[in-house]
Protein backbone atom coordinates (compact mmCIF):
# COMPACT_ATOMS: atom_id res chain seq x y z
CA UNK A 1 0.00 0.00 0.00
CA UNK A 2 1.24 3.31 -0.69
CA UNK A 3 1.91 5.55 2.78
CA UNK A 4 3.73 8.86 4.42
CA UNK A 5 7.32 7.79 5.06
CA UNK A 6 9.72 10.11 7.49
CA UNK A 7 12.84 9.24 5.97
CA UNK A 8 14.43 11.26 9.24
CA UNK A 9 13.54 13.54 11.72
CA UNK A 10 13.15 17.00 10.56
CA UNK A 11 11.17 19.00 8.51
CA UNK A 12 8.06 18.63 6.30
CA UNK A 13 10.43 17.90 3.30
CA UNK A 14 11.11 14.09 5.13
CA UNK A 15 8.12 13.17 4.22
CA UNK A 16 7.49 11.17 1.20
CA UNK A 17 5.39 8.39 0.09
CA UNK A 18 6.59 4.71 -0.26
CA UNK A 19 4.95 1.36 -0.93
CA UNK A 20 5.00 -0.15 2.80
CA UNK A 21 3.33 -3.59 3.38
CA UNK A 22 -0.48 -3.45 4.74
CA UNK A 23 -1.75 -4.13 7.76
CA UNK A 24 -4.06 -7.35 8.89
CA UNK A 25 -6.70 -6.75 11.15
CA UNK A 26 -6.31 -8.49 14.45
CA UNK A 27 -9.08 -9.56 16.51
CA UNK A 28 -11.44 -7.15 17.64
CA UNK A 29 -9.93 -4.73 14.48
CA UNK A 30 -11.42 -3.72 11.64
CA UNK A 31 -9.47 -2.84 8.45
CA UNK A 32 -10.07 0.36 6.76
CA UNK A 33 -9.63 1.41 3.01
CA UNK A 34 -8.42 5.09 4.33
CA UNK A 35 -10.47 8.07 2.41
CA UNK A 36 -9.14 10.93 3.82
CA UNK A 37 -7.06 11.52 7.07
CA UNK A 38 -6.30 14.62 8.53
CA UNK A 39 -3.06 16.43 9.79
CA UNK A 40 -2.94 17.24 13.53
CA UNK A 41 0.16 19.03 15.76
CA UNK A 42 1.02 15.98 17.02
CA UNK A 43 1.92 14.69 13.65
CA UNK A 44 4.33 17.41 12.94
CA UNK A 45 5.67 17.17 16.44
CA UNK A 46 6.29 13.39 15.67
CA UNK A 47 8.02 13.98 12.21
CA UNK A 48 10.46 16.28 14.41
CA UNK A 49 11.56 13.31 16.21
CA UNK A 50 9.61 14.60 19.48
CA UNK A 51 6.74 12.77 19.91
CA UNK A 52 7.47 8.58 20.28
CA UNK A 53 4.84 6.03 19.04
CA UNK A 54 3.64 4.21 21.58
CA UNK A 55 4.46 0.46 21.82
CA UNK A 56 3.51 -1.78 19.12
CA UNK A 57 1.79 0.67 17.54
CA UNK A 58 1.94 1.97 13.42
CA UNK A 59 4.90 4.30 13.17
CA UNK A 60 2.91 5.49 10.38
CA UNK A 61 1.83 8.89 10.77
CA UNK A 62 -1.97 9.90 11.20
CA UNK A 63 -4.54 10.09 14.44
CA UNK A 64 -7.92 9.92 12.55
CA UNK A 65 -9.14 9.34 9.10
CA UNK A 66 -12.42 8.46 7.26
CA UNK A 67 -12.79 5.30 4.68
CA UNK A 68 -14.60 2.25 4.06
CA UNK A 69 -14.79 -1.10 5.58
CA UNK A 70 -12.15 -3.80 4.07
CA UNK A 71 -12.23 -6.43 6.38
CA UNK A 72 -13.08 -7.47 9.54
CA UNK A 73 -11.15 -9.30 12.23
CA UNK A 74 -11.88 -12.14 14.44
CA UNK A 75 -15.13 -11.03 16.99
CA UNK A 76 -16.18 -8.48 15.16
CA UNK A 77 -20.01 -8.54 14.45
CA UNK A 78 -21.36 -5.09 14.47
CA UNK A 79 -20.08 -3.83 11.34
CA UNK A 80 -19.86 -4.85 7.56
CA UNK A 81 -17.60 -4.96 4.48
CA UNK A 82 -18.17 -1.68 2.90
CA UNK A 83 -19.40 0.57 5.67
CA UNK A 84 -18.42 3.86 5.68
CA UNK A 85 -17.05 5.37 9.21
CA UNK A 86 -14.49 7.52 10.78
CA UNK A 87 -12.46 6.28 13.19
CA UNK A 88 -9.89 7.62 15.85
CA UNK A 89 -6.26 6.09 16.03
CA UNK A 90 -3.22 5.68 17.28
CA UNK A 91 -1.26 6.05 14.50
CA UNK A 92 -1.29 4.77 10.54
CA UNK A 93 -3.92 7.59 8.86
CA UNK A 94 -1.04 8.74 6.30
CA UNK A 95 -1.62 5.11 4.36
CA UNK A 96 -3.91 3.71 2.10
CA UNK A 97 -5.13 1.17 5.01
CA UNK A 98 -5.52 0.93 8.83
CA UNK A 99 -5.91 -1.29 11.39
CA UNK A 100 -8.29 -0.11 13.87
CA UNK A 101 -9.71 -1.57 17.45
CA UNK A 102 -13.21 -2.05 16.85
CA UNK A 103 -14.49 0.35 19.76
CA UNK A 104 -12.22 3.56 17.88
CA UNK A 105 -14.87 3.03 14.94
CA UNK A 106 -17.56 5.61 14.78
CA UNK A 107 -20.26 6.25 11.66
CA UNK A 108 -20.42 9.09 9.72
CA UNK A 109 -22.76 11.38 11.10
CA UNK A 110 -25.65 12.36 8.75
CA UNK A 111 -25.12 15.16 6.62
CA UNK A 112 -21.06 14.79 6.28
CA UNK A 113 -19.36 13.60 3.58
CA UNK A 114 -17.45 10.78 3.88
CA UNK A 115 -14.15 13.05 3.06
CA UNK A 116 -14.92 15.46 5.39
CA UNK A 117 -15.67 13.30 8.35
CA UNK A 118 -12.06 12.70 8.42
CA UNK A 119 -11.86 15.84 9.80
CA UNK A 120 -14.05 15.28 13.30
CA UNK A 121 -12.58 12.00 15.51
CA UNK A 122 -9.53 13.58 17.31
CA UNK A 123 -11.59 16.97 17.81
CA UNK A 124 -14.06 15.60 18.61
CA UNK A 125 -13.10 12.90 21.14
CA UNK A 126 -10.38 15.43 22.17
CA UNK A 127 -13.14 18.42 23.00
CA UNK A 128 -15.59 15.89 24.50
CA UNK A 129 -13.27 13.93 26.88
CA UNK A 130 -11.35 17.16 28.23
CA UNK A 131 -14.04 20.04 28.44
CA UNK A 132 -16.91 17.36 29.40
CA UNK A 133 -15.95 14.00 30.60
CA UNK A 134 -13.08 15.83 32.69
CA UNK A 135 -13.76 19.34 33.83
CA UNK A 136 -17.85 18.65 33.18
CA UNK A 137 -18.57 21.56 31.90
CA UNK A 138 -22.41 22.63 32.39
CA UNK A 139 -24.44 24.64 30.80
CA UNK A 140 -24.36 28.34 31.82
CA UNK A 141 -20.97 28.55 33.23
CA UNK A 142 -18.24 30.07 31.32
CA UNK A 143 -15.68 28.07 28.92
CA UNK A 144 -11.87 29.42 27.95
CA UNK A 145 -10.27 28.20 25.16
CA UNK A 146 -6.97 28.73 23.55
CA UNK A 147 -5.82 28.49 20.25
CA UNK A 148 -10.12 28.94 18.65
CA UNK A 149 -8.65 29.54 15.36
CA UNK A 150 -7.32 25.82 15.20
CA UNK A 151 -9.23 22.32 14.74
CA UNK A 152 -9.65 21.70 18.74
CA UNK A 153 -10.48 25.38 19.32
CA UNK A 154 -12.85 26.02 16.32
CA UNK A 155 -14.74 22.19 17.38
CA UNK A 156 -14.45 23.34 21.32
CA UNK A 157 -16.43 26.82 20.46
CA UNK A 158 -18.97 25.12 18.49
CA UNK A 159 -19.87 22.71 21.16
CA UNK A 160 -19.93 24.57 24.07
CA UNK A 161 -22.25 26.95 22.83
CA UNK A 162 -24.41 24.43 21.47
CA UNK A 163 -24.45 23.06 25.20
CA UNK A 164 -25.31 26.53 26.71
CA UNK A 165 -21.46 27.71 28.20
CA UNK A 166 -20.42 31.44 27.55
CA UNK A 167 -17.38 31.12 25.18
CA UNK A 168 -14.03 32.88 25.27
CA UNK A 169 -11.36 32.26 23.14
CA UNK A 170 -7.70 33.36 22.13
CA UNK A 171 -6.85 33.92 19.04
CA UNK A 172 -3.67 35.82 16.91
CA UNK A 173 -5.30 37.97 13.99
CA UNK A 174 -8.35 39.76 13.23
CA UNK A 175 -9.58 36.74 10.87
CA UNK A 176 -9.76 34.56 12.73
CA UNK A 177 -11.42 35.96 15.81
CA UNK A 178 -14.15 36.90 13.11
CA UNK A 179 -14.53 33.41 12.45
CA UNK A 180 -14.55 32.65 16.08
CA UNK A 181 -16.99 34.89 16.79
CA UNK A 182 -19.00 33.10 13.89
CA UNK A 183 -18.73 29.45 15.46
CA UNK A 184 -20.28 31.04 19.23
CA UNK A 185 -17.53 32.69 21.10
CA UNK A 186 -19.57 35.33 22.85
CA UNK A 187 -15.95 36.79 23.47
CA UNK A 188 -12.69 36.70 21.42
CA UNK A 189 -9.27 38.01 22.83
CA UNK A 190 -6.10 38.69 20.35
CA UNK A 191 -3.62 37.59 22.52
CA UNK A 192 -0.94 39.70 20.46
CA UNK A 193 -2.47 43.00 21.79
CA UNK A 194 -4.74 41.85 24.97
CA UNK A 195 -4.30 40.51 28.31
CA UNK A 196 -6.89 37.59 28.50
CA UNK A 197 -6.93 37.54 32.00
CA UNK A 198 -8.33 41.01 32.28
CA UNK A 199 -10.94 40.35 29.47
CA UNK A 200 -11.94 37.01 30.53
CA UNK A 201 -12.59 38.70 34.20
CA UNK A 202 -14.15 41.81 32.78
CA UNK A 203 -16.28 39.40 30.87
CA UNK A 204 -17.70 37.45 33.89
CA UNK A 205 -17.96 40.27 36.33
CA UNK A 206 -14.86 39.31 38.37
CA UNK A 207 -15.62 36.27 38.83
CA UNK A 208 -13.38 34.22 35.97
CA UNK A 209 -13.64 30.71 33.32
CA UNK A 210 -15.00 27.94 34.74
CA UNK A 211 -12.93 25.40 32.88
CA UNK A 212 -9.76 26.75 30.37
CA UNK A 213 -8.40 24.29 27.95
CA UNK A 214 -4.83 25.63 26.73
CA UNK A 215 -2.70 24.04 24.24
CA UNK A 216 0.11 26.19 25.80
CA UNK A 217 1.27 24.62 28.78
CA UNK A 218 4.07 26.16 30.79
CA UNK A 219 3.90 30.05 29.23
CA UNK A 220 -0.05 30.18 29.82
CA UNK A 221 0.04 28.60 33.03
CA UNK A 222 0.07 30.89 35.61
CA UNK A 223 -2.36 32.81 33.65
CA UNK A 224 -4.52 30.30 33.75
CA UNK A 225 -4.75 29.83 36.56
CA UNK A 226 -5.77 33.90 37.45
CA UNK A 227 -7.95 33.72 34.89
CA UNK A 228 -10.02 30.37 36.91
CA UNK A 229 -13.29 31.32 38.98
CA UNK A 230 -13.57 29.64 42.22
CA UNK A 231 -13.56 25.81 41.87
CA UNK A 232 -12.70 26.60 38.19
CA UNK A 233 -10.76 23.60 36.31
CA UNK A 234 -7.86 24.19 34.06
CA UNK A 235 -7.48 21.44 31.48
CA UNK A 236 -3.52 21.30 29.65
CA UNK A 237 -3.40 19.30 26.35
CA UNK A 238 -0.43 20.70 24.61
CA UNK A 239 2.95 22.03 25.13
CA UNK A 240 3.19 24.50 22.39
CA UNK A 241 4.62 26.85 24.71
CA UNK A 242 7.16 24.92 26.87
CA UNK A 243 6.64 21.93 29.85
CA UNK A 244 8.09 23.89 32.91
CA UNK A 245 6.84 27.11 34.91
CA UNK A 246 6.29 27.67 38.21
CA UNK A 247 2.99 27.08 39.55
CA UNK A 248 1.69 29.36 42.75
CA UNK A 249 -0.23 27.06 44.71
CA UNK A 250 -1.55 29.25 47.14
CA UNK A 251 -3.71 31.03 44.37
CA UNK A 252 -4.66 27.60 43.59
CA UNK A 253 -5.62 26.81 47.43
CA UNK A 254 -7.58 29.86 47.19
CA UNK A 255 -9.48 29.53 44.19
CA UNK A 256 -10.36 25.42 45.38
CA UNK A 257 -9.18 25.15 41.62
CA UNK A 258 -7.80 22.09 39.73
CA UNK A 259 -4.86 21.38 37.29
CA UNK A 260 -5.38 18.45 35.06
CA UNK A 261 -3.22 17.40 31.57
CA UNK A 262 -4.19 14.73 29.78
CA UNK A 263 -3.42 13.05 26.76
CA UNK A 264 -5.35 11.03 24.09
CA UNK A 265 -2.96 8.94 22.40
CA UNK A 266 -1.64 6.85 25.02
CA UNK A 267 -4.83 6.23 26.79
CA UNK A 268 -5.90 2.54 26.82
CA UNK A 269 -8.21 1.20 24.31
CA UNK A 270 -10.89 0.66 26.46
CA UNK A 271 -10.98 4.25 27.58
CA UNK A 272 -10.77 5.37 23.98
CA UNK A 273 -13.36 3.20 23.16
CA UNK A 274 -15.58 4.90 25.94
CA UNK A 275 -14.84 8.34 24.99
CA UNK A 276 -16.04 7.81 21.05
CA UNK A 277 -18.96 5.99 22.41
CA UNK A 278 -19.95 8.79 24.26
CA UNK A 279 -18.73 10.93 21.29
CA UNK A 280 -21.87 9.13 19.11
CA UNK A 281 -24.28 9.69 21.56
CA UNK A 282 -23.80 13.51 22.87
CA UNK A 283 -21.96 15.18 19.87
CA UNK A 284 -23.36 13.22 16.78
CA UNK A 285 -26.65 14.32 16.98
CA UNK A 286 -25.46 18.29 16.95
CA UNK A 287 -23.32 17.60 14.55
CA UNK A 288 -26.05 15.63 12.33
CA UNK A 289 -28.61 18.99 13.04
CA UNK A 290 -26.07 21.40 12.21
CA UNK A 291 -25.46 22.83 15.28
CA UNK A 292 -21.93 21.82 15.23
CA UNK A 293 -19.91 22.20 11.81
CA UNK A 294 -16.48 20.53 10.60
CA UNK A 295 -14.04 23.58 9.89
CA UNK A 296 -11.94 22.46 7.24
CA UNK A 297 -9.24 24.83 5.92
CA UNK A 298 -7.91 22.82 2.59
CA UNK A 299 -7.60 19.47 1.57
CA UNK A 300 -4.45 18.03 -0.40
CA UNK A 301 -3.63 14.72 -1.73
CA UNK A 302 -1.42 12.23 0.18
CA UNK A 303 1.45 12.83 -2.13
CA UNK A 304 1.37 16.71 -0.81
CA UNK A 305 1.71 16.10 2.96
CA UNK A 306 4.65 17.70 2.99
CA UNK A 307 2.78 20.77 1.81
CA UNK A 308 0.08 19.83 4.52
CA UNK A 309 2.97 20.19 7.26
CA UNK A 310 4.29 23.56 6.00
CA UNK A 311 0.80 25.14 6.53
CA UNK A 312 0.30 23.31 10.41
CA UNK A 313 3.80 24.39 11.12
CA UNK A 314 2.85 28.08 9.87
CA UNK A 315 -0.53 28.27 11.57
CA UNK A 316 -1.27 31.20 9.84
CA UNK A 317 -4.61 28.06 8.57
CA UNK A 318 -7.78 27.84 10.48
CA UNK A 319 -9.65 24.63 11.38
CA UNK A 320 -8.47 21.12 10.08
CA UNK A 321 -6.19 20.56 7.08
CA UNK A 322 -7.36 16.91 5.46
CA UNK A 323 -5.22 14.49 3.04
CA UNK A 324 -6.86 12.71 0.61
CA UNK A 325 -6.00 9.07 0.08
CA UNK A 326 -8.25 7.72 -2.60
Amino acid sequence: MRAVDITEPGGPEVLTVTEQPAPEPGPGEVLLDVVATAVNKADTLQRRGFYPVPAGSSPILGLECSGRVAALGEGVTDWAVGDEACALLVGGGYAEQVAVPVGQLMPVPDGVDLVTAAALPEVACTVWSNVFMVAGLEAGETFLVHGGGGGIGTFAIQLASALGAKVVTTAGSSEKLALCAELGADVTVNYREEDFVEVVRSATDGKGADVVLDNMGAKYLSRNVDALAFDGRLVIIGMQGGTKAELDINTLLRKRGAVIATALRGRPAEQKAAICREVVEHVWPLVAAGQVKPVVHTTLPLDQAAEAHRLMDDSAHSGKILLTVR
